[in-house]
């Protein structure tokens, strides 16, 4: 009769239950009125006398045993209904994050930035608020320059030597101070001009503008970059250049690349020429490389600058510049695909 005992105090210890019903089912069959504890107690009569010491020990354990895990059992299960009503059935799979986008600005720049990173440009960067040596005097554009009206700026009225970067040329010559030859970087950012805002412009927008520094640095060097981005970015290798004029480089030049005329959408946005405008360039002026503390009888190189925005206009195809600043999500979420 004890070893039965010690049996079912076995089996006790070692009972689970996952459910509410379970755990009465068991707490019936051993502590119920006619539970298997009941009868052992109606035995106990029975019992010889000299045994009835170590019987009514192990029923008491039996009881104990029982008892105690019904309690144990019960707490967890309720914790459980309890998280259960709290997060859901915690057994159904996990919602879906929705993904987000990138914005079509930073899909072009981060592309842009690969391009140029492939072949040797790091990346820099600075203020966007600026004084005036840096984003003009530096750069061949003394006071009253006529070409400083090429760029309307955003003066700081209680100083009018600080401004809002009209470009990242400026980055340029923060970074020619404070690097030695030879330089290769790029610096993307965005930029600032007191300009009335359309579909094709806005009074900010976004540029990446380039710099190659050393010994012996050609025109063609140039070139031989630029065809090299225009193919890499717009599967396109043939490009021109047109004499053109900026204060900082000499000789200066527009960049077009020949997009061709294969559909009505080429015909639009090249104006029926097939070729588009897309950046300028030009071998950087000696003057600029002087004033940034660079030789320029030892070096020479080539600068290029280009809307991020524009390009992107272009590659996406969107009809107005105006969209890329509204945070419309309805706008955005178009780009959800794309890297």
């Amino acid at each position: 009769m004890i070893d039965q005992l010690k049996e079912h105090i076995s089996e006790v210890e070692q009972f689970s239950a996952d459910s509410t019903e379970a755990l009465e089912a068991f707490r019936i069959k051993y502590l119920g009125k006619k539970g298997i504890l009941n009868k052992y107690f109606a035995e106990f009569k029975n019992i010889p006398k000299e045994d009835k010491k170590a019987f009514g020990q192990t029923i008491n354990q039996l009881k104990t045993a029982a008892t105690e895990k019904v309690n144990s059992l019960k707490s967890n299960l309720e914790q459980s209904v309890k998280a259960s009503s709290k997060y859901g059935d915690l057994s159904r799979p996990g919602e879906p994050m929705e993904l987000g986008a990138r914005h079509p600005i930073s899909i072009v720049k981060n592309q842009i930035i690969d391009i140029f990173s492939r072949i040797g440009f790091n990346v820099s960067e600075g203020p966007e608020i600026e004084d005036d040596w840096h984003n003009f005097t530096a750069l061949n554009l003394p006071e009253h320059h006529p070409a400083r009206d090429m760029q309307d700026t955003f003066f700081v009225q209680t100083d009018p030597d600080i401004l809002l970067r009209t470009h990242t040329s400026s980055v340029q010559v923060r970074y020619m101070e404070n690097n030695k030859p030879p330089i290769r970087t790029i610096s993307p950012g965005r930029v600032y001009r007191n300009e009335a805002i359309s579909a094709r412009s806005h009074c900010f927008f976004h540029q990446v503008e380039g710099l190659y520094i050393d010994k012996n640095v050609s025109f063609a060097d140039l070139k031989q970059t630029l065809q090299f981005f225009t193919q890499e970015l717009f599967g396109k290798s043939r490009i021109r250049l047109r004499p053109s004029y900026f204060p900082f480089t000499e000789p200066s030049a527009e960049v077009d690349v020949y997009w061709g005329l294969e559909t009505e959408t080429d015909y639009r946005i090249t104006k029926g020429t097939g070729w588009l405008e897309i950046m300028g360039t030009g071998m950087v002026d000696p003057n600029v490389l002087d004033n940034c503390g660079i030789d320029s009888k030892v070096y020479s190189g080539f600068a290029f600058g280009m809307g991020i925005d524009r390009i992107a206009l272009l590659l996406h195809q969107i009809p107005d510049i105006r969209l890329l600043s509204e945070n419309d999500v309805r706008f955005l979420e178009q780009f959800r695909s794309s890297l």
